[in-house]
């Protein structure tokens, strides 16, 4: 076994694998950009070592910088994790030619299943069935169009390299090919290198399903079961389980040995995960979609339902071993469901957020774990992908399983960044995600439903306010009574009044008056109620108008962070608010929703443009977003240029609203 691994990732992933490599007993090595010095998983390891600036270019993608990482600190192999290096075959071929063991699968391995369009003809061959399309290499743009009339609409476009969802794009008709083929080019080419597409049918009521394989030198290949990844928003895994609730032992076995078949066909060792998508309508109908030659995001599901360490039997693989285990031991035990914690906002279209991390609340219990890279201090910004942690939980049965998650995700709180827990949670107790009945399309149709913004209640403002108090009261005992700054004096005691504003809603007046322990709280046009505040830590419990909630908190600047039941409410001095909000504003002003990078400009000043025409692109976190003109009218301001970097709500164009007809008669 080896003596020292390094580890070539960031993030929750990074913390995963340095744990298993403290209980394995080998020295860590964590590797690092400038933006992540710090960062938990380089406090976790033995050893961190810096690589590089933030932009992924030059830190974590950079085959040199890794592997001079390694031959400083002596590591004889390098775990990648996922994303970033673990897919790319000049990285194994450069571990293997610096005597460095990749934990990973052979070239060969990777090489075969890279490419997309190579590993459907190579799983074709070995009897595996693929979903019908055209996969020829190099296909022009007018190919691919061509290719996709062809098929018939709807239709997916798919970069051949890489995965993740990064670059897809449904089309469901002609005439929106152009963009769509020049934004999955665009984005395949910034995530992989390579913009290479091809095409594929679209099956509209889809089950995505995939099968955890595991191979050693020694020609033992096996399956750990299937997971159900089902609920995706832009092809990306939100809610992921194991078992799926749509499979029986029958049709387990036969996509079983369908995954095995295509990893026995490319000579796979290590860990893997073989992606097929089923019609939801036909459940025995399964077709091959890709396979991912690296451990995924998801895999704990399966280590909670096995009971098997996935990293370890990566480690003991890529050491030489045998697998200690043969697909008769294999036995599914329970049910276990993850949900990827993001720094996004659902009410605004899931857009990337960033932040630094004043409060972190993480949930505990029987059956629940929580694979996170998040730390009190910490800076969540957008250069990287926006997962933060997994949250996941396991029970005998599936709905008690559900049912932890749903709890664990009421004790998940991160203060300072907007994240999409209480998202999660609404997903989770839809009717048909209780049912089992998934499909890919869910959680577009649900929208609305899930991403609603809920009014701050009464009791959020009134502890808001006395959090405020709180921390404006002396500590200890009162001596004179005419520095207790509650608004007391002769006579009835004054009121303090607060405009106390969530985003996305108008400012609320809240009126206090007296101590924290024994005050009143009038909100809005409500009357006043009895109400108290004990701080306890970094924890406010609260009651008002007779009920009592515990409350997360931090203060930071003008800003009251509160959080409980897994919602967290950012409340701010309505004075202290900066006056722009959105996309855009009815006088033609647009603001970039996120913090980002403009990738590109379509418009220039003087422009004639309709509302709703596409301006500028800017990217985050490799997501990218179209602004568009608020107002039909004349482009008569665009500040910003390809390449620069926009602050969330940043101005970056002004649309002059064309004039009435009767103003311009006159």
């Amino acid at each position: 076994m080896f003596d020292t691994v390094l580890v070539a990732n960031r993030g929750e992933i990074a913390v995963r694998v340095i744990r298993t490599l403290r209980a394995m007993g080998i020295r860590s090595v964590a590797v690092h950009s400038e933006a992540d010095a710090g960062a938990l998983h380089t406090r976790l390891a033995d050893v961190a070592v810096p690589i590089g600036p933030a932009p992924a270019a030059q830190s974590y993608l950079s085959i040199e910088r890794v592997l001079d990482a390694a031959a400083r600190t002596g590591a004889q192999a390098v775990h990648p994790g996922y994303g970033f290096l673990s897919e790319n075959v000049e990285f194994a071929r450069a571990c293997e030619a610096a005597g460095i063991v990749f934990i990973g699968p052979p070239v060969a391995a990777i090489e075969a299943m890279a490419d997309k369009i190579r590993a459907k003809q190579t799983v074709m061959a070995a009897g595996v069935p693929v979903v019908p399309g055209r996969t020829e290499p190099g296909m022009s743009d007018a190919e691919v169009a061509d290719a996709a009339v062809a098929v018939g609409f709807p239709v997916l476009l798919k970069p051949s390299a890489g995965g993740g969802g990064k670059g897809m794009r449904v089309v469901r008709s002609e005439d929106e090919l152009p963009d769509a083929i020049a934004g999955a080019r665009r984005e395949a080419s910034g995530s992989f290198g390579d913009d290479t597409l091809l095409v594929e049918r679209y099956v509209g009521n889809s089950r995505h399903i995939e099968v955890q394989v595991l191979g050693d030198a020694h020609g033992t290949v096996i399956h750990l079961g299937e997971r159900e990844c089902s609920l995706q928003r832009r092809h990306q895994k939100v809610i992921e389980e194991a078992p799926s609730p749509l499979l029986d032992t029958a049709m387990r076995a036969s996509m079983g040995r369908a995954a095995v078949e295509a990893a026995r066909a490319v000579g796979y060792t290590g860990a893997g995960t073989v992606e097929f998508i089923v019609d939801a309508d036909r459940p025995r109908d399964f077709f091959f979609l890709e396979m991912n030659t690296r451990l995924q995001v998801e895999h704990p599901v399966t280590e909670m339902v096995t009971g098997l360490d996935l990293v370890e039997l990566q480690l003991r693989v890529a050491a030489g071993e045998p697998l200690p285990i043969d697909q008769s031991d294999v036995a599914l035990d329970g049910h276990a469901i993850e949900a990827r914690l993001y720094a996004e906002d659902p009410a605004r279209g899931f857009l990337p957020q960033a932040g630094t991390v004043l409060g972190l609340v993480e949930p505990t219990g029987p059956g629940v774990r929580v694979d996170s890279s998040l730390a009190v201090g910490g800076r969540v910004g957008t250069d990287y992908d926006p997962m933060l942690a997994k949250v996941i939980a396991w029970a005998p049965d599936r709905e008690t399983a559900r049912a932890r998650l749903v709890g664990a995700l009421g004790h998940t709180a991160v203060l300072g960044v907007t994240t999409n827990a209480a998202f999660l949670r609404a997903l989770l107790g839809d009717p048909d995600v209780v049912a089992g009945t998934l499909d890919t399309g869910l959680i577009e149709r649900r929208g609305e439903e899930l991403t609603a913004v809920r009014e701050s209640s009464a009791h959020v403002y009134a502890a808001a306010a006395l959090a405020l108090l709180v921390e404006s009261e002396p500590a200890g005992p009162v001596v004179d009574r005419w520095d207790v700054p509650d608004g007391w004096r002769l006579g009835e005691p004054a009121w303090t009044v607060r405009r106390l504003q969530v985003a996305g809603a108008d400012p609320v007046t809240v009126r206090v008056r007296g101590r924290a322990a024994d005050a009143e709280v009038a909100v809005g046009d409500a009357a006043p109620a009895p109400a108290r505040a004990v701080r306890d830590g970094d924890r406010l419990l609260v009651t008002y108008a007779g009920e009592s909630s515990s409350y997360a908190l931090v203060h930071d600047g003008g800003t009251v962070w509160l959080a409980a039941g897994g919602r967290v409410t950012a409340l701010r001095e309505h004075e202290r608010l900066a006056s722009s909000a959105g996309q855009a504003g009815g006088d033609g002003a647009v603001t970039s929703p996120m913090p980002g990078t403009v990738t590109v400009v379509r418009a220039s000043v003087g422009d004639e443009v309709e509302a709703g025409t596409p301006l500028l692109v800017v990217e985050a976190m490799k997501m990218e977003h179209v602004l568009t003109a608020p107002v039909a009218g004349t482009v008569a301001e665009l500040g910003v240029t390809a390449g620069q970097t926009v602050a969330l709500d940043e101005r970056v164009a002004l649309v002059t609203p064309a004039a009435a007809p009767e103003q311009q008669e006159n």
